[in-house]
């Protein structure tokens, strides 16, 4: 069996990191399972041009949020780990507080039960104390909390650039082989 990697999208702005995810695990073998929020759909028209159909067909497998009973609600469905990309900071809310109102939320609530890496990239400036607070818990529960910000030390020169070594670096944080972040050669 492939590692498996639950991927989520949610509406905060930067859906371009969840497609550009999903890109690079399908291009490391590794099978990915998909949940994007109606806002996520709504953003990622917004800021991309693409539809839940296209963003579905970049992923082995789809879920609709309200699918509570998916294989991903359940800790025995084995993954490697779960990446948010972006998230919302009402998603980080419902993860911080253990909601699992929805399929995405209740798939996070899984990955750290199980003691999985749950990373969330999330969006927002600048932050209120609610968000800094919803960051702490989350991570005093086991998430790895990445807000996806560009290193320029690479001397980047496009979007695409800043987007690329992003994934590379939650790959890499995911514990995915294949990841290809840029490391720092020192000056």
């Amino acid at each position: 069996m492939s590692q498996r990697l639950v991927v989520g999208i949610t509406g905060a702005t930067g859906a371009v990191y969840g497609v550009r995810l999903l890109e690079r695990a399908r291009a490391l073998g590794v099978q990915t399972h998909l949940v994007v929020t109606p806002a996520g759909v709504l953003n990622a028209h917004h800021e991309l041009g693409l539809d839940r159909s296209a963003l579905e067909a970049l992923a082995d497998a789809a879920y609709a949020p309200g699918d509570v009973g998916a294989c991903l609600a359940s800790g025995s469905f084995a993954t490697a780990a779960m990446v948010v990309a972006p998230c919302s900071m009402k998603t980080l809310a419902a993860i911080a507080h253990g909601l699992s109102d929805n399929l995405l939320t209740r798939a996070a609530d899984v990955t750290l039960k199980e003691r999985r890496r749950l990373l969330l990239m999330v969006r927002e400036t600048p932050f209120n104390l609610a968000h800094l607070r919803n960051m702490t818990a989350a991570t005093e529960m086991g998430a790895i909390v990445c807000p996806p910000l560009p290193a320029f030390y690479n001397h980047p020169a496009s979007i695409a650039e800043m987007v690329d070594d992003g994934v590379e670096r939650v790959l890499a944080l995911l514990g995915l082989a294949g990841a290809a972040p840029r490391e720092w050669q020192g000056l």
